[in-house]
């Protein structure tokens, strides 16, 4: 318990450190959102106007007042106001945070079972064609930036055999009397493209790594014993072998949630899907800084308090973690 309570305090630092991080790389950017504002509605605007709009923005302070003001409000979970959203930008973020997080949990559930499944099934016959074949998807999987992967299966799966929606996460031609299982399921035929564009990447990285993972641990000499000891080879390779192998599944997918979410703004960008990466890529066209911000500390405390997850689950998985070392 010390253990996880220290890990804890130390993410909350690491959530400070980031905080001002973010709120210094946004300031030092070029151009800032009244530039936008000038070259939009405040085009006609006087001198007067403009300066209005900057001291109520707070942008009038030093860097040091804009950041203790920035810390301050977000601490009361206060984010800002948009004003090119023309609201506060809470309110403007809070519809797209189901989305983004049920396609990065989409991407990493499709990713995880079958990786695994396909990771481990080569550990099984690593000479076979499967574990062959493994080895050209993993690098393929590499290679292929997610936005192109989206674009091909628009081209594919959307265009050329017209089989799922390429656009937005509901049909605009659905009735406003459809029921709960219709828009679940015109939702999730939305979510296919999204899912396998973000999570083929990772698809490649999980299973060649629980290949390699596996591979090993069938080689113990405790699988070995249960093997001697006349035990179900399903039950072997399950309840014995794969639970020490998914151990460096578990530390990767913690450190690769920031790819994940990073990845996910591309494929919202692509699919335009009604998320934070689409949003946070209208914000930094129109310079929206306190939009940008929010995004950009949303993620990154996701991230810190994933990884502090992966952290407490690695221990429950781990028994040598929890006795420090013994096995």
């Amino acid at each position: 318990m010390l253990a996880i309570a220290t890990k804890i305090g130390e993410s909350l630092l690491l959530i400070l450190a980031v905080l001002v991080f973010n709120f210094v790389l946004v300031y030092i950017a070029p151009g800032s959102v009244i530039d936008a504002l000038s070259a939009g509605s405040l085009g006609d605007a006087s001198e007067a106007q403009i300066e209005a709009v900057r001291e109520r923005l707070g942008l009038d302070k030093s860097f040091f007042g804009q950041l203790f003001m920035y810390l301050g409000n977000v601490l009361q979970g206060d984010f800002g106001y948009s004003p090119i959203g023309n609201r506060p930008v809470v309110e403007m973020i809070a519809p797209r945070i189901f989305p983004t997080l049920l396609l990065a949990f989409s991407a990493l559930t499709f990713a995880v079972t079958i990786g695994i499944a396909i990771g481990t099934a080569a550990a099984r016959r690593p000479d076979s064609f499967l574990s062959s074949g493994l080895t050209v998807f993993a690098l393929i999987g590499f290679a292929m930036p997610v936005f192109w992967t989206g674009i091909l299966l628009i081209l594919v799966f959307g265009v050329w055999l017209d089989w799922l929606p390429v656009a937005g996460m509901n049909d605009l031609r659905m009735s406003s009397r459809a029921g709960f299982f219709e828009r679940a399921v015109d939702t999730a035929e939305h979510l296919i493209l999204p899912t396998v564009s973000l999570g083929v990447i990772f698809l490649a990285t999980y299973a060649r790594l629980a290949r390699a993972s596996m591979m090993e641990v069938l080689q113990s000499d405790y699988i070995r014993t249960a093997r001697a000891k006349g035990l179900h080879e399903s039950k072997v390779l399950f309840k014995h072998g794969l639970r020490n192998g998914i151990i460096p599944i578990i530390t990767v997918l913690g450190l690769e949630f920031g790819i994940l979410l990073s990845g996910a703004i591309l494929v919202e960008t692509v699919f335009a899907w009604p998320g934070l990466g689409r949003l946070a890529f209208e914000a930094v066209l129109n310079r929206d800084t306190n939009v940008l911000l929010a995004i950009l500390t949303m993620v990154s405390v996701t991230v810190i308090l994933a990884n502090l997850l992966t952290d407490i689950v690695y221990r429950l998985v781990d028994p040598r973690i929890r006795t420090g070392g013994r096995a």
